[in-house]
């Protein structure tokens, strides 16, 4: 008995021990407190800053032509902490520092010189890139350094900015920090149908590597403040930018997808000139391709359900059926208007297929389009599209129909 007693003791000894080398941590782990913690990065067309040029001129420049200038977003620790005993406002929770150069990698190295703590970049939020830069250059030249650095997660998320991208940036609100707010703006996609899904890296490659045209968000920016505006069009052949779609243009677009996971649709009554505001509680569309012959054309059915959210009108001696039927039409209308616009910004404007057509018709006949993808892109500027709308209003909220 007494040996079977000194055996327990022993095999929960060894279980101590063994427990305790769990519980050492990591032998080779860094404090996150003694790196530079990197979250959003901006790319613009090259031109020095005011520091830049400075510390150029005290002998702190090196071999290389002013391509691009390069924002790096660091998170401030001390931005998090309490005012100044001065009694002025805290400091930003965010530190942005910028290096003009024609090398992305070496530009990211730039940074060892000016800062004590190394550059650490797993926890990148955002890539955004203005788009003068992407006019010019193609974004597989832009994003080459990053797809190939294992350090950058894949799930950073990237945009275009009509304006200087470094301004999205900024933030004149008190404790916010601009990368995470433009991720908290994408996360809005439930609520609006002009933002696009996320474009992660990792999705961005697949879409280059495909060689459809395809859109990334548009970001505008004033005064710290940000707005997501539309979206910046790429060319499947060049991946540059040839232009945008407006906020009514893109949500066209999201009609034509399906992809839409909530939104309005406004309309006017006919007779009364007032507002009707139909919201979407879901949505689906079908792309169908039509082969006849050497003849391409479309079939696009959409349909959703949704409610009478806003309403305006006083609708008199109007039944509710008749209201809500007449209220249902005009919201179809309203809808086809959408679509029609983006088609022919599509077709006539960009000539080029950013909703998907190509990708059905792959699909479904795959013979067809391995004779037609190679000019993809002119040939569907000119293919025939006709479109359905069917919207269905299930209800119309809390309040009494209104007489």
């Amino acid at each position: 008995m007494k040996q079977s007693h000194n055996n327990v003791r022993s095999l929960k000894g060894m279980l101590s021990f063994l427990l305790l080398l769990f519980l050492t941590g990591c032998w080779s782990s860094n404090e996150i407190e003694e790196k530079a913690l990197s979250v959003g990065l901006a790319l613009d067309e090259g031109k020095e800053s005011k520091i830049e040029k400075e510390l150029k001129e005290q002998g702190g420049g090196y071999n290389q032509t002013e391509k691009i200038t390069m924002t790096y977003q660091f998170v401030n620790p001390q931005g998090t902490g309490s005012e100044s005993k001065g009694g002025g406002s805290q400091q930003k929770p965010y530190l942005n520092i910028t290096e003009t150069g024609d090398s992305i990698h070496q530009m990211s190295r730039e940074f060892s010189l000016r800062s004590s703590l190394p550059m650490f970049s797993p926890h990148l939020k955002v890539i955004v890139i203005s788009e003068d830069l992407v006019r010019k250059y193609s974004l597989e030249q832009l994003l080459d350094q990053f797809l190939r650095d294992n350090e950058v997660r894949p799930s950073c998320l990237v945009f275009i900015s009509s304006g200087r991208a470094n301004e999205t940036m900024e933030s004149k609100e008190s404790g916010e920090i601009p990368a995470f707010r433009l991720i908290g703006i994408s996360d809005n996609e439930d609520r609006t149908t002009r933002i696009l899904p996320p474009m992660s890296l990792a999705k961005l490659e697949g879409k280059m590597q495909s060689g459809s045209s395809f859109l990334l968000q548009n970001v505008i920016s004033t005064n710290g403040e940000v707005k997501f505006s539309g979206a910046a069009v790429i060319t499947g052949k060049t991946k540059k930018l040839l232009g945008f779609l407006n906020e009514e243009e893109l949500d066209g677009l999201t009609w034509i997808t399906g992809k839409g996971k909530g939104g309005l649709v406004k309309n006017f009554d006919k007779e009364t000139n007032q507002p009707i505001i139909y919201e979407v509680k879901s949505m689906k569309s079908k792309i169908t391709p039509r082969i006849k012959g050497n003849n391409i054309s479309f079939d696009v059915k959409i349909e959703s359900e949704g409610r009478l959210s806003e309403n305006w009108v006083v609708s008199g001696e109007t039944s509710e059926k008749e209201f809500l039927k007449s209220a249902e039409k005009a919201a179809e209308e309203e809808v086809k208007q959408l679509v029609n616009n983006v088609i022919e910004k599509m077709q006539k404007d960009y000539q080029v297929d950013v909703a998907g057509f190509g990708n059905r018709l792959r699909i479904e006949h795959p013979k067809v389009w391995e004779k037609v993808k190679k000019d993809w892109d002119q040939t569907f500027s000119e293919v025939p599209i006709e479109y359905n709308v069917k919207l269905t209003i299930m209800d119309y909220g809390a309040s009494s129909f209104k007489k």
